[in-house]
């Protein structure tokens, strides 16, 4: 397949329920089910280039699962935008591997989250007893930690949730690189493919951004003194993960430091830690020797 299928499934909330749309690649009936999960403001289109490489590559059948989490791309918007935070983005995934369990069984359960998908995993991972179809076999943790660092939130909120407007694509993917060039190199085909999933029409004319501006009402609120606080429940996460874990960081990073990363491999599952020169926050796994990186790690001696 040289393209994914768009899904959906409905998740309960407290209004009654919404639809989270998820992109599903490879064969839909793999035992090996690997869920890509993307970072606060992007979609699940970002994971295409890794997707059409590991089912052209993997050495056996596999479904690959890249939602847009809810607020996000093809998905419905929360009428509360307090909502728009982790213990909700975690239950629609546990409705999403239900769904995915009741359409094939799943045998090996991989996940892959870049940012906010990373702490997504995590509080998946890290809590036993959820009622997931089985336990997480391998982590990957793009650029993200248990701490997150204060200067990064700020940069973050300076731009997320504004108003944007664009003539066309190019414009937008011009302006979509301002805030991203932390991403690292990029040609600039492999931009606007990055960037066109992030438009969407407006009734003015135009092209505005995917996803609902409230996303960021929740993230906008939080204090330097919460983030700080929050980091203890998160350790606690990672400490009972029990997953093969793999960390990313960029080089450049200002949101996962080194001294984290380095701590992250002492503790809990004891995560592998792989830097990548050149790139910042955060590696969007475009480029060939990163996924080198992830393969080897998910498919090991069987490539």
């Amino acid at each position: 397949m040289s393209h994914p299928t768009l899904n959906y499934v409905p998740c309960p909330d407290a209004t009654g329920s919404h639809r989270m749309a998820y992109w599903a690649w490879g064969d839909p009936t793999a035992a090996h089910v690997l869920v890509c999960v993307h970072g606060l403001a992007r979609q699940g289109r970002d994971f295409d280039v890794l997707a059409a490489d590991f089912v052209a590559r993997a050495p056996h059948p596999i479904r690959i699962i890249c939602p847009d989490v809810v607020g996000r791309g093809q998905s419905d918007w929360l009428s509360d935008p307090q909502a728009y935070q982790i213990p909700t983005y975690a239950t629609d995934m546990l409705a999403l591997l239900a769904q995915l369990q009741a359409q094939a069984p799943i045998q090996t359960l991989d996940w892959l989250g870049t940012s906010m998908g990373g702490l997504i995993g995590l509080a998946l991972a890290g809590q036993p007893g959820l009622p997931l179809p089985m336990p997480l076999r391998r982590l990957v943790l793009n650029d993200v930690g248990p701490v997150i660092e204060w200067a990064a939130l700020q940069r973050i909120g300076a731009y997320v949730g504004q108003p944007v407007r664009f003539a066309d694509e190019a414009q937008a993917a011009a302006a979509l690189w301002l805030i991203s060039s932390s991403f690292g190199p990029h040609t600039p085909e492999q931009w606007l493919a990055l960037s066109r999933p992030m438009l969407k029409p407006l009734p003015e004319g135009g092209l505005g951004l995917h996803y609902d501006p409230a996303i960021a009402v929740p993230f906008r609120a939080l204090t330097q003194a919460a983030a700080q606080a929050g980091e203890a429940a998160l350790w606690q996460l990672y400490d009972q993960v029990n997953a093969q874990t793999l960390v990313l960081r960029g080089a450049q990073s200002d949101l996962l430091s080194a001294a984290t990363a380095a701590a992250m491999a002492q503790r809990g599952p004891r995560g592998r830690v792989v830097e990548l020169p050149g790139v910042g926050h955060a590696p969007t796994l475009v480029a060939q020797d990163q996924r080198d990186t992830l393969f080897g790690f998910y498919f090991g001696s069987e490539a």
